[in-house]
């Protein structure tokens, strides 16, 4: 009893010293000076830069102080003082890793020593150390550069959400950016304003776009598929030659030759229905608000059904044709085969994709932008900018290229993050990879 309440002491002491100072318990406990010298190491810089850190930090919180008296060039640059800021952060989240994994370093250690009853010699030390950080020395270079390169710009973006990051008064370096809290949040999701009812706006035409986006190309792709696989023809081959190609050719290319012959007054589909004497004055396809919505996702359908088509007729090829057959046998019929054989098989092998394209369709900036350019003007476009077939990602770039309205512009990009997020996790959830990495 007293042996195991000795070592359940010394157990402590290690853990002690270990966490007060980084290497200290290697090098008084372990005797593995080598590693006890390295993680000292991190440790005194770490202290050494605390002044420069704490400087930074007082920055980031401040975002600096309006100097009008000085030229642009040498006033406080809020940006600049936020992308410190959170850089600083990241080099704390490394160092608190450090720490972490120096002590559970001294903790095994001493449960060796425990075991063995002896140390570790300083070659056995150095090699043990150089065999289990491998993966950590191998993976650094990458995680920095991710960290630098994707985190930072990405907590950035978040950032920007809380200040007040806009045309015409708060554009650094010439001004100062202030945080601001909550505020622009309450502004667009409650703020009875004019920014309100835009992003209820637009956020809403952007769920239903996302979704009949999504459901029509994915019904006219299946019905297509359906069509080719059951027709005896000898021509179906070039049928999905032609039905392919809304697909393989830019979407840009594409939404712009629509936007010229859908054009309401001198567009040839107007033109060419006039001159037929089918109407008598131009539709607007794409200056009515409602009318312009419907042509967004029909040319939408027109250039991602091919997509589609293709899934389905891979998936529809991997059917048993025993299955089909045994169906007839029973006295089903086409329909009754494809609703209760076909369309359950082909849904369940392309539901991740389907919601990946919900996910992509929420984002589809192509679409949108080069068809209509998010127009036609509706009641709140002149303070917001937001037109009436203008999805959320479409706004965010008008806010930031147009108004300036960086703040916003964050928050929705916030928005989007929040709702998108759940489908890819999902996604990553049914892939091979993560089901082999869980086991």
């Amino acid at each position: 009893m007293v042996s195991l309440r000795n070592d359940v002491d010394e157990s402590r002491k290690v853990r002690a010293v270990a966490t007060c100072f980084m290497g200290l318990s290697h090098i008084v406990y372990l005797k593995e000076y080598a590693k006890g010298a390295f993680f000292a190491f991190f440790e005194l810089a770490f202290i050494a830069l605390l002044p420069f850190f704490a400087g930074k930090l007082a920055s980031f919180v401040t975002l600096g102080e309006p100097h009008p008296e000085l030229v642009i060039k040498l006033r406080d640059n809020s940006l600049f003082m936020m992308i410190d800021g959170i850089l600083v952060l990241a080099a704390g989240a490394v160092f608190a890793a450090l720490y972490v994994l120096s002590v559970r370093s001294a903790m095994s250690g001493y449960r060796e020593y425990r075991r063995t009853g002896r140390f570790r010699t300083q070659a056995e030390s150095v090699g043990r150390a150089l065999s289990d950080s491998f993966p950590v020395f191998a993976l650094a270079p990458a995680v920095v550069m991710v960290a630098v390169f994707v985190v930072v710009p990405l907590v950035f973006s978040v950032l920007v959400a809380f200040t007040n990051y806009s045309a015409p008064a708060h554009i650094s370096p010439n001004n100062t950016i202030d945080w601001v809290g909550m505020k622009n949040f309450a502004s667009l999701l409650g703020g009875g304003n004019n920014w309100s009812a835009g992003f209820v706006r637009v956020a809403v035409w952007t769920l239903v776009w996302a979704v009949l986006a999504t459901v029509t190309c994915y019904a006219g792709g299946l019905v297509v598929a359906v069509q080719l696989k059951e027709t005896r023809f000898s021509v179906a081959p070039a049928f999905r030659f032609i039905f392919i190609l809304p697909y393989a050719v830019p979407n840009v290319v594409s939404m712009l030759v629509w936007k010229n012959l859908l054009n309401g007054t001198s567009g040839i589909i107007n033109r060419t229905l006039i001159h037929l004497g089918i109407i008598e004055k131009g539709i607007p396809w794409l200056s009515d608000p409602l009318l312009a919505q419907v042509t967004c996702v029909l040319v939408n359908l027109w250039a991602g059904f091919g997509y589609f088509m293709l899934l389905s007729l891979g998936t529809m090829t991997a059917i048993s044709e025993d299955m089909n057959e045994a169906a007839r046998v029973d006295g089903a019929n086409r329909r009754q085969i494809f609703a209760k054989i076909t369309l359950p098989l082909v849904l369940y092998q392309t539901l991740p994709l389907i919601i990946m394209s919900f996910a992509h369709n929420v984002n589809n900036f192509g679409a949108i932008f080069f068809l209509t350019g998010g127009e036609p003007v509706v009641a709140d476009s002149t303070v917001t900018s937001a037109g009436g077939t203008d999805i959320l990602v479409t706004w965010i770039y008008k806010l930031t290229m147009n108004l300036q309205q960086y703040q916003y512009a964050s928050v929705i990009a916030v928005m989007i993050f929040i709702v998108l997020a759940p489908f890819a996790i999902l996604q990553f959830r049914k892939t091979k990879a993560y089901k082999e990495g869980s086991v």
